[in-house]
């Protein structure tokens, strides 16, 4: 049965907690400054920063299985300090170069790719810490809090670079974000780490099969992964064509196109806050579908624009989307942490990052769509996935779940 009291974490959790949080403030706070550097100080336009964002997300898909052989072989707390120091020194790099009088655009680029190549090794790596520092019947407490810290640092970190870059300048906000991801390395030399057996010499394809044996091969991992990948699709398919259909079809100003999506942020910190409440409250396989059924809600609020014309259904369609989802976030990373024994964590969190590459498919999808037949078939496409990932998940073993997993060995 749920429990009705909060969970205590134990004192070795913390320095994990607030590295994260550096971290993830680091992170948001670089990709934020990024762009807006580019245009200000290279007059870059769409094309230049578009190449831009490419570089700073590619490495999701080139580096999460890499990472996670990595973190499966060597200590993920090593692991981990190596990639915040890679992300600080692609930082330190940007001031030092806009000194030089060297930087600009594409070096900004390749800088935000291997920027993104310290993020993605650490948000693979971290989940499958976890466990290590965290008793079983905590996991989920411990998962709401990290994802509270993102959620945060996504929040405000667009915010928090426009107001630097207008009062200190662009060089000196990226050496904010390096010393924020240099203090979230020095936390980590802190942070225990409990021995594991040591892993012998083998094929790195065969520890692959492996992993996605397992993962593609679990009952409820499986359709985990396939309702997350089509979820990111019908998302990401949908804010493609958002902006264009806000301002033409709505009526919106910039301001209330900013202040709907803002919406989706404020939602995460919702949900986020209020996961331990709603663990403690409800079985955890119904937890688990909440997610998925409230994106279905959201997206229909967002269709429901079509003929309802109204910021009000808007932002609801955001901060439904932000609050709904962000309890699957944490429950499913609860979910995969219990049933993936201690050897296989790090390719099973790899495989989970991978289904992020559903965000440029479903991109390019809504705006195919959006470019031939309008965005409101883009809105109407979009909630079809929504269902469809919905059906998923619902119809798996998943939501009859009374309780969390036992730990697997």
């Amino acid at each position: 049965m749920p429990s009705s009291s909060p969970a205590r974490l134990p004192a070795s959790f913390r320095p994990l907690a607030w590295s994260n949080l550096a971290a993830q403030s680091a992170e948001q706070i670089a990709l934020a400054a990024a762009p807006i550097i580019a245009v200000l100080a290279f007059a870059a336009g769409p094309a230049e920063t578009g190449a831009l964002q490419t570089a700073q997300t590619l490495p999701f898909l080139l580096l999460a299985i890499p990472a996670g052989l990595l973190a499966d072989r060597m200590s993920r707390r090593q692991l981990m300090v190596l990639a915040e120091a890679t992300r600080t020194l692609s930082l330190v790099a940007i001031p030092v170069l806009a000194v030089l009088g060297w930087l600009n655009w594409p070096l900004l680029a390749v800088l935000g790719f291997i920027g993104a190549c310290g993020t993605v090794v650490y948000s693979v790596a971290a989940p499958a810490m976890v466990p290590a520092l965290v008793p079983a019947a905590h996991l989920a407490t411990a998962n709401g809090r990290i994802e509270l810290a993102r959620t945060m640092a996504f929040a405000a970190g667009p915010a928090i670079a426009g107001i630097l870059i207008g009062w200190i300048g662009g060089s000196a906000t990226f050496a904010v974000a390096a010393a924020l991801s240099l203090w979230a390395a020095l936390l980590l030399r802190r942070l225990p780490e409990p021995a594991r057996t040591a892993r012998s010499a083998t094929d790195p394809w065969a520890d692959l099969r492996e992993g996605a044996v397992f993962v593609f091969g679990h009952r409820m991992l499986r359709p985990v992964f396939i309702t997350q990948f089509i979820f990111g699709a019908a998302f990401f398919a949908l804010q493609a064509v958002y902006v264009p259909y806000a301002v033409h079809h709505l009526g919106l100003s910039a301001g209330m196109v900013g202040m709907s999506l803002g919406l989706y942020g404020l939602g995460m910190i919702v949900g986020a806050s209020l996961s331990g409440r709603v663990l403690r409250t409800f079985r955890f396989g119904t937890v688990v579908a909440i997610g998925p059924v409230t994106g279905f809600i959201a997206a229909l609020c967002m269709m429901a624009t079509i003929w309802w014309p109204t910021v009000v259904l808007a932002g609801l369609s955001f901060l439904l989307m932000g609050a709904g989802p962000i309890l699957w976030v944490i429950s499913t990373t609860t979910l995969r942490q219990t049933v993936t024994p201690p050897a296989l964590l790090g390719r099973a969190s790899a495989i989970n990052i991978m289904a992020y590459g559903a965000r440029p498919v479903g991109a390019a999808l809504g705006g195919a769509v959006g470019g031939a037949f309008g965005a409101e078939s883009v809105l109407v496409l979009a909630a079809a996935g929504f269902l469809l990932q919905a059906l998923v998940i619902l119809l798996s073993p998943v939501p009859r779940l009374a309780e969390q997993p036992v730990l697997a060995t």
